[in-house]
């Protein structure tokens, strides 16, 4: 089974490896947006809904995958709210006809609004809880954010997949380069705790009794502050505004270290490039080209250029500030 190979996942499949678990399937299976895995939702003879999710083959490990499960684990024991998996005869990985996969509970709920300043002082006091938990002990199977990775590997597949036009190749590669070369030299971290890694609006869920994540898949070791700076958005004293509001409500419940702040634009810079190296990697998958048509096109690679730029000079404004 290679790296993108879903195409023996089969609903057939799918539904024997669900049954596999003592589950009864009774019904179809509705796929939900998810490109990295597949993921379905279904429900049992009794009308309860679950969500199932079917790893890539071969990008974690089966240890990494368990400690992504002990973690949900550990925050929902001390009531933080989340979708953990759930566990039948104590197990809640399964593996049928060589894919991994685990069920969740259904949960639903409204868009994180990120311009609402009530609801970041309220995701402030979440990620407060979640970190005073996950500071505690260490990833020890997880990878952590890293520039390695993250940039100079991430430079490599794009250089390798050799998407970009050649008319345009030595514009990007070149402010590519540069960006990189400033973005390492600003990511030192001094301290790295457990993340969620992925905080963006889409994998935060609101209800009437506040948010919860549905998505640990991207938990890594790194700096508090990456989960942090996804919720910003707007021009500068907008993200200032916004970023005093989540502290507000974060440091209740845990000490946040402003010396980090400095961190965010190469942390912005890593999910950009990787984002690039990520779709050079999954284009042979069929699910790509359908969902990311506008990727290896001529126009995509100059609007990269000149997103580039705009990175290179915000990682040469000075960082945010708190407000005083």
């Amino acid at each position: 089974m290679s790296v993108f190979d879903f195409s023996s996942l089969s609903p057939d499949l799918i539904l024997d490896g669900l049954e596999s678990t003592g589950l009864t399937v009774d019904s179809g299976l509705l796929p939900l947006n998810s490109y990295e895995n597949r993921v379905y939702q279904f429900h049992d003879v009794d009308k309860t809904k679950y969500v199932t999710k079917f790893y890539r083959p071969q990008r974690w490990s089966e240890a990494q995958i368990r400690e992504e499960h002990a973690f949900s684990f550990e925050l929902d024991a001390n009531e933080l709210p989340l979708v953990a998996p759930i566990k039948i005869d104590g197990e809640s990985l399964f593996t049928h006809q060589g894919y991994h996969f685990s069920i969740f509970p259904c949960r639903g709920g409204r868009i994180f609004e990120v311009d609402n300043l009530d609801q970041l002082e309220w995701m402030g006091r979440f990620l407060g809880r979640i970190h005073a938990i996950s500071a505690q002990k260490n990833f020890i199977e997880r990878p952590t954010f890293n520039s390695v990775e993250m940039l100079q590997q991430a430079q490599q597949t794009i250089e390798g997949a050799k998407f970009v036009p050649n008319s345009l190749t030595t514009p990007f590669f070149t402010i590519l380069e540069q960006v990189i070369t400033v973005a390492s030299e600003q990511y030192q971290p001094d301290s790295q705790i457990r993340l969620h890694g992925d905080c963006h609006a889409g994998n935060i869920l609101w209800t009437d009794d506040g948010p919860h994540f549905v998505d640990l898949d991207d938990c890594r070791m790194g700096p508090a502050i990456q989960d942090i700076w996804m919720m910003l958005s707007g021009d500068r004293q907008q993200q200032i505004l916004q970023l005093d509001t989540i502290l507000m409500g974060y440091d209740e419940f845990h000490s946040f270290d402003s010396n980090e702040l400095p961190l965010i634009e190469s942390l912005r810079t890593m999910r950009v490039v990787n984002y690039m190296a990520w779709l050079c990697k999954r284009w042979q998958d069929p699910a790509f080209p359908h969902n990311f048509p506008w990727f290896n096109t001529e126009k995509y690679w100059e609007q990269q250029i000149l997103m580039l730029k705009e990175q290179m000079s915000a990682l040469q404004q000075p960082p945010l500030s708190l407000m005083p």
